[in-house]
């Protein structure tokens, strides 16, 4: 089904029930809103601009692309701490200053964090050049609580051919006193679920019931005699090797689900040992620098039976192997369907890659094949891999969100890459108090303990030094990267029969919501992260610091 929010569309075929969306009827009208405004600073200033100069009409949502109109009753700036599409280039932007005269009015493409429904717009004089900013480990309405300037951007150029509104570059200078105007934004929900099925994590650009829905539909067993590939409904068994029915009936399946998309999908055949390995790819050119390649990944075959027990009754736990490989990597799967269908709407600045990797369980045989075969001329600007989230914060686990190369333990080697990891998930996300629980876990025990104990509330952002999935191929050609996952050594049914969606479900059932509920929501704070993540990278790439 085709679902549209303000500029972008996103087209998700996904292979379940996806019932009517009620987006239009969940958005807040602004036309008489009357919103909260304060100064951050004293209110002796008579010459400052009021919050309430600056006047706001249309739809607001949280997660979605919408429209609203700013007017302004005297000379005034406005600085939009959001993306926005720039009317120019038509293309995403974080962080814009308008100048609105005195009964004019401006039309903002904007897209409003998607589990924070507090929205801050700063306002200050006609002609301000510096603003001062929040802090990357902290929300806006955490810097406002605290009334201190925890950061300075100014105005720049727009860096795009065609772009209109300006840039913000990093400042020494936060220009002083400025007004704030809050609103409150509501994110759409879809009709047809409770709050038991996540409905509140249910609808959006991107959102995590629509994750949920595709591993759903992949893993599912239900007996099928006419499917002579797996003879089940869902697409299993999806193990590396020549004749394997079941993985190349998957390989044509996702290859469509691309096409589906609109994106040139390419399947990459190669040979690894004996075998032949295969990668899944789906690429749209990028409009300003299309040899500069933005990658999403994650690895869609699973771990190969390995032992006669796996195929046992009541012995499947003591063998290696399984068959629907929920946890890994369907899930991971899953989110880069996800994020094609909803970045493959829009023109990017470079080009967009989404790859299903084969062979990572035989040691990334299909990502490295793929880093170390780049056509001539092309370079990786950064990497985002999904590879076994899920089963992490808002249950009883931590959220790894783990970046590189790593040079050293002792210190932060990509600080860039860390900011930008912060930045998003302290406001966007709204999970500044998880990000602080897990510094703090991270500097108590490293990663290893994150991999398998449990937590409460904890969002853990590290450098890795332990690549045991798919980045591990592009940080080896000098390539920045990003990735998520959850529970894996602390996981029984880790490469076993019993890794299925239900026992997923079963790990992530906590006394305040239901596992399903609570699987949505892991999966939408995961997908919402790579997708702002891919944001900014196209907007400003990061680069390797090491």
């Amino acid at each position: 089904m085709s679902r549209e929010s303000g500029a972008f569309n996103n087209n998700v075929p996904v292979g379940a029930n996806m019932s009517t969306r009620l987006s239009a009827l969940m958005m807040v009208s602004l036309m008489v809103l009357t919103p909260l405004s304060g100064c951050f600073g004293s209110d002796d200033d008579p010459s400052r601009v009021s919050a309430t100069d600056l006047l706001i009409s249309g739809d607001i949502g949280g997660g979605v692309w919408s429209t609203i109109i700013l007017s302004a009753k005297s000379d005034l700036s406005v600085y939009i701490p959001y993306f926005i599409q720039d009317p120019g280039s038509l293309r995403a932007q974080n962080g814009t200053v308008l100048e609105i005269s005195a009964g004019d009015e401006v039309t903002v493409s904007w897209l409003l964090p998607p589990r924070n429904s507090d929205v801050v717009i700063l306002v200050g004089e006609s002609g301000r050049s510096n603003w001062p900013t929040r802090a990357a480990n902290e929300s806006w309405t955490e810097w406002a609580a605290n009334m201190t300037h925890s950061g300075a951007v100014e105005v720049a150029m727009n860096g795009d051919d065609g772009g209109i509104w300006p840039w913000l570059n990093h400042s020494e200078n936060d220009g002083g006193e400025v007004s704030l105007r809050w609103l409150t934004s509501i994110r759409p929900q879809r009709a047809d679920l409770n709050m038991d099925e996540g409905v509140d994590a249910s609808d959006g650009w991107i959102d995590g019931r629509s994750v949920y829905e595709w591993v759903q539909f992949i893993t599912d067993e239900t007996p099928d005699p006419t499917d002579l590939a797996d003879g089940a409904i869902g697409y299993l068994d999806r193990w590396i090797g020549n004749g394997n029915p079941a993985y190349e009936d998957a390989i044509l399946y996702f290859e469509g689900v691309l096409n589906g998309f609109g994106l040139r999908t390419e399947v990459h055949r190669f040979q690894a040992g004996t075998l032949w390995a295969v990668n899944i790819c789906g690429y749209k050119d990028g409009t300003a620098f299309p040899d500069e390649w933005l990658v999403f990944g994650g690895h869609f075959d699973i771990a190969p039976y390995a032992t006669p027990t796996s195929l046992l009754p009541g012995l499947e736990q003591t063998g290696y192997g399984t068959r629907t490989g929920a946890y890994d990597n369907t899930a991971g799967s899953a989110m880069v369907l996800t994020t094609a269908g909803a970045l493959s709407q829009f023109d990017a600045r470079r080009t967009m890659v989404f790859c299903l990797w084969s062979s990572e369980e035989e040691g990334l045989w299909g990502s490295s094949a793929f880093a170390d075969s780049l056509p001539q001329g092309v370079i990786v600007s950064n990497y985002l891999n999904l590879d076994m989230a899920g089963i992490n914060y808002p249950g009883n686990y931590a959220l790894s969100v783990y970046l590189g190369p790593d040079g050293s333990g002792a210190e932060i080697d990509q600080p860039g890459m860390y900011h930008l990891a912060e930045w998003i998930g302290s406001d966007a996300l709204n999970l500044s108090s998880q990000i602080e629980n897990g510094r703090i876990e991270w500097e108590n025990g490293g990663e290893a303990p994150l991999w398998g104990n449990q937590y409460n509330d904890t969002v853990a952002i590290y450098e890795s030094p332990t690549a045991r999935s798919d980045h591990q191929s592009f940080q080896d050609i000098g390539v920045a990267t990003l990735g998520w996952n959850g529970v894996v050594d602390g996981y029984p049914c880790y490469h076993k029969t019993c890794d299925q969606l239900e026992t997923m479900e079963g790990y992530m059932d906590t006394e305040t919501a239901t596992g399903e509920a609570n699987l949505v929501h892991s999966w939408d704070i995961v997908t919402w992260w790579a997708v702002f993540a891919f944001l900014h990278m196209d907007q400003r790439p990061v680069p390797n610091e090491l």
